[in-house]
């Protein structure tokens, strides 16, 4: 009988002893409060597609298409008194114009780190403040006049395939 007493003091004081350990963690944390989110409270503002013709030896190539998502401080964007996507906006042309050297045939040469970082730090400096935390890419496509130009007759002859209705021999 003395030691089922003695069990139960013992079960007793490790119940306490969890108890009272688990509401002084809870207090340096913070009681009541959720958990920080990931990105501290920035806000997701997500730009409409965006075309971008690209010229070479003075002829329009075909159309760099992309949409993206910036994560931004809420009380920063208030301050703006241009709207933060005409901003992007000029950024992506101001980039793809700069640097000619860019050839969206070949998707694999494209740096997407270096575009995101490029359009990040120069809305920044252009601000004069951090504005924009990161930039992440939603969609990103290069149509060529061919591509385009194959998808217009295919629309039109109604054919959804993807071959090109060819005209019959009278």
């Amino acid at each position: 009988m003395l030691k089922f007493i003695a069990a139960a003091i013992w079960i007793c004081v490790i119940t306490v002893g969890a108890v009272f350990y688990s509401f002084q963690a809870a207090g340096e944390r913070g009681a009541g409060q959720p958990p920080k989110p990931l990105l501290g409270g920035l806000d997701y503002v997500k730009t409409d597609i965006i075309s971008v013709p690209l010229v070479r030896d003075s002829a329009v190539q075909g159309y760099f298409l992309t949409n993206l998502v910036y994560t931004v401080d809420p009380a920063q964007i208030k301050k703006l008194s241009v709207p933060a996507p005409a901003l992007i906006t000029d950024q992506i042309y101001s980039y793809l114009y700069q640097n000619p050297q860019i050839d969206f045939t070949k998707v694999a040469k494209l740096d997407v780190d270096a575009f995101r970082k490029n359009i990040r730090d120069t809305v920044n400096a252009r601000v004069g403040e951090q504005l924009i935390h990161e930039v992440l890419i939603d969609q990103i496509n290069f149509l060529s006049k061919d591509d385009i130009r194959n998808n217009t007759i295919r629309r039109r002859s109604g054919d959804t395939t993807g071959s090109v209705a060819k005209p019959k021999a009278e």
